[in-house]
Parts: C-alpha cells; sequence; structure tokens
C-alpha cells in the first residue's frame, strides 16, 4: 500500500485543507503515516507565508521531507508556495508545487510524475480565480466539533497582511453545496459545525442577494444540528440583518471572534482597517445585547510601525473596557512585500516585547473574569476525546458554547454528546465542573470533578 505523510504550517484553514487532500489520497488507497516517523511515498507540505519566519519554516520542512526520503514524491502547495513557486522549484528535490487552488487535480499530478520524472509547477494566477474550489472532509478524527469550509480568499488588503495575494479575493461555497455537507456532518454524528473560512465574514459578497445571515438562517433548520459557531469575523461585516440572527437563532454559540488588530484609530487607519475604535465599541455593545453572556474574543497586533506609547496606552485602556474574553496578542512581523514592511517608524523589539506581555496579562485577567461570571451556572458541553489529565482520572474536557473550557468527572462514552454542566469553579485558561445530565443516563448524581 502506497503511503502519505502530510505536514501543515499556518492556520486553522490550511489544516481544514490538509484533511481535505487526505481525503484524496485515501480514496486512492493511501495510507496516511508520521512525517517524522516513518518514510513515505509522497510528502505533501501544506505551506504558510503570512510571516517571513512563516517562509523560513516552511522552506526546512520540505528539505526535511527530500532528506526522509529522496525517491519520494515531494509536493508543496499552500500560500508560500503560491506566492514563489519558482523559489520552492530552486530546492533540490521539490518535485511539484500546487498554490492555493487546483488542489482536487493532485492525484493525477502525483501519478505523472511517478510515471516520468520532471519537476511541476502548476501554479496559476490566483487573482483571476473566482471560484470556490469544493473539498469536502466528511470526518475528523480528533475533533468532536466539525469544520466547515464555506469561504477563501479576501478583498481587505490590510496593509501588514499578504494574504489576499495568496489566496485570492473573496468567494463563497454556494449554499446548496454547504448545507449538503452541513447535513452529511451532521449525519456522521457531528453536534456542532465551526464555519470556516480566509475571511469567513465576506461569505455572500460574490453571491446575489445570499450574505452569511442568510446562511445562518438556513443552518438553522438543519435537523440534528445542535451547534453553530464562526470561527471569525470582522466588525464591519456585522449588520442588522447579523444582529437578528444572533438575537433569534437557537443554535448560534455565544462566541464570536471578532478581531480587532489596534485600539487606537490612528493606528487603525495605518492598518487600513474598515472601523474606528468608536464604531467597534458600538458593535460590541449591540451584540451583547442582542446574545447576552456571549464571549467575545479577538486578535491584537502589537508594535504596528508609527505604534508611540501614547496610541498603545490608549488601546490598552480600549481593549479593557471592551472587556475581552480571550485576546490572541501578536508582535508585529515584517511581511516582505506588504506596505507596512517599507513603512518608516518600525517600533524596536524591546519595546515590542513589554507591550506584548502586558497585554498577555490583561488578557488573562478578563479571561478569569469571564469565567467567574458563570460559577454556578449550568452550560451544556460537548466532551472532547482522550482523558484530561493522568490516565484513569475519570477526568473529561470541553467547551461550552460560549467556549469555556471546563473539566469535569465523566465517562469517555459522553463524547461528542452534549453534557449539561454546571460550573464549581472558573479559571483563565479552563474552569471546574460538575455532571448534572448527560444523554444516555438522564439526570445523574452530581459527580465533582
Amino acid at each position: 500500500m502506497s503511503k502519505v505523510a502530510f505536514y501543515t504550517l499556518g492556520c486553522k484553514v490550511n489544516f481544514y485543507d490538509t484533511e481535505a487532500m487526505w481525503q484524496l489520497f485515501k480514496k486512492e488507497g493511501y495510507e496516511q503515516v508520521d512525517f517524522e516517523s516513518r518514510a513515505a511515498d509522497v510528502y505533501v507540505i501544506n505551506t504558510c507565508t503570512v510571516t517571513n519566519t512563516g517562509d523560513k519554516k516552511s522552506r526546512q520542512i520540505i528539505r526535511r521531507a527530500v532528506r526522509r526520503n529522496p525517491d519520494a514524491v515531494i509536493a508543496v502547495t499552500g500560500c508560500y508556495a503560491q506566492t514563489s513557486p519558482a523559489e520552492i522549484l530552486a530546492i533540490e528535490g521539490v518535485d511539484l508545487v500546487v498554490g492555493t487552488q487546483d488542489r482536487d487535480k493532485l492525484m493525477s499530478y502525483v501519478a505523472d510524475i511517478q510515471s516520468e520524472r520532471r519537476p511541476v509547477n502548476a501554479v496559476r494566477n490566483i487573482m483571476k480565480t473566482r471560484e470556490f474550489e469544493e473539498l469536502d472532509v466528511p470526518d475528523f478524527a480528533d475533533h468532536t466539533r466539525a469544520f466547515l469550509k464555506i469561504q477563501e480568499g479576501c478583498n481587505n488588503f490590510c496593509t501588514f497582511c499578504i494574504i489576499p495575494w495568496s489566496r485570492g479575493l473573496s468567494r463563497s461555497r454556494s449554499p446548496e453545496s454547504v448545507l449538503a455537507q452541513a447535513r452529511q456532518l451532521v449525519a456522521s454524528g457531528y453536534k456542532e459545525i465551526v464555519l470556516t473560512g480566509i475571511h469567513t465574514g465576506g461569505y455572500g459578497d460574490d453571491l446575489e442577494n445570499y450574505r452569511l445571515a442568510d446562511l445562518l438562517r438556513d443552518l438553522d433548520q438543519v435537523e440534528g444540528l445542535e451547534r453553530i459557531r464562526i470561527s471569525s469575523i470582522e466588525a464591519s461585516q456585522i449588520d442588522d440583518a447579523m444582529i437578528e440572527v444572533l438575537n433569534g437563532s437557537k443554535k448560534m454559540c455565544r462566541h464570536l471572534h471578532i478581531p480587532l488588530q489596534a485600539g487606537d484609530d490612528e493606528v487603525l487607519k495605518r492598518m487600513r482597517r474598515k472601523y474606528t475604535t468608536a464604531e467597534f465599541a458600538d458593535k460590541i455593545r449591540r451584540i451583547k445585547a442582542a446574545m447576552p453572556g456571549v464571549a467575545i474574543t479577538t486578535d491584537v497586533i502589537v508594535g504596528f510601525p508609527g505604534e508611540t506609547d501614547a496610541h498603545y496606552e490608549r488601546g490598552y485602556r480600549f481593549m479593557e473596557e471592551i472587556g475581552f474574553a480571550e485576546m490572541h496578542v501578536f508582535p508585529y512581523s515584517k511581511r516582505t512585500g506588504t506596505p507596512a514592511a517599507r513603512m518608516e517608524d518600525q517600533v524596536d523589539e524591546e519595546a515590542k516585547h513589554a507591550r506584548v506581555q502586558q497585554l498577555i496579562e490583561l488578557s488573562e485577567r478578563m479571561q478569569a473574569d469571564y469565567a467567574a461570571d458563570w460559577v454556578g451556572e449550568v452550560l451544556e458541553i460537548i466532551p472532547e476525546r482522550g482523558e484530561k489529565g493522568p490516565a484513569g482520572s475519570g477526568l473529561m474536557s470541553g467547551h461550552a458554547d460560549n467556549y469555556l473550557n471546563i473539566v469535569f468527572k465523566g465517562d469517555p462514552s459522553l463524547v461528542g454528546q452534549l453534557c449539561r454542566v454546571r460550573i464549581t469553579e472558573g479559571g483563565a485558561n479552563e474552569c471546574r465542573g460538575e455532571l448534572i445530565e448527560a444523554p444516555a443516563a438522564g439526570l445523574m448524581p452530581a459527580m465533582q470533578a
């Protein structure tokens, strides 16, 4: 049996794309083997180019695959492959470069290379692509939540970001296809679906009179689907229709990831973001009114070119006032080819590091505050695979719809099922709880974690 090994760098969308590519190999009878421990006949490296470091790491992994089995077919795909195919083909041993499209043709490319060994550059101009690439993932081996990619590309062109050049312009999966895949995932036993994409909130920008809010309403009608989560959405894309859905849907998770990037208007303008802090704050206020108890998580870039101490301090106070449930904090990293990399007033690394540490501490404090509000409440949890803690401890963990991670005593048979758990103790990274009700046994005696 032929063997394939994958290595994925970068974001969750890349991990989804790798799962989709594995389905193609699986259909052809391949066995998947671990990238590090066993030699494979084909190596697929799914690359990242969001930072210069991403490019460098991608090159290291490609060379590692070549060393592991010089006779194997080395296929490189993903964002770095899309933006720099010639650079990748210059690495000795690389056989195939496919960017962020045409991955549905992967098996025929591999077969051609196996019969006639000559390197192939299959990268096309992504900016001319207007069709969503249909690649289904019917099962997620290590997850009790299913991911469903509904959108690709981005039209925003923020000054720090290379992604529109590696993923192309925004394009949406057809509603019929999304709903059919959602029903298939529910039939496979998934209770929660996470809608994902490069710019998920941009879903429908290229469709006629059909937007993300319409898709959410239709998904609400899918029988057996208990929870719908959006991986990320921009503040500028939360309109009246979206607020109405958040208010009326019984399935939408009380958790929205809304990237802020900076808490100061001057910095936001330099980033070419499409909102002011006042507009952002107004959207958050409206979301919290429509969906009480909602967890708002965010991304923040620290030390963007030209960010002064005054900008940073204003931003810090703004984030504190919003009261996020969690912040993902990143130091600004120069990305060659973006306008921000050419900007003057680059912030020195020491100042960046100090600001990052302060914002991480703020994030942990806000996380703990958000969790503390839920102590004593009963939430619905979907336990995830594998015990939490030492073997035999009987501890399970899972996420509530508001994304709190809760550890409680329970049986492994509960994995993937909707359980009711009372929160007994809050915490920044995880909470403790007791099982109140499980689907198989009905009401259960409280089991303290």
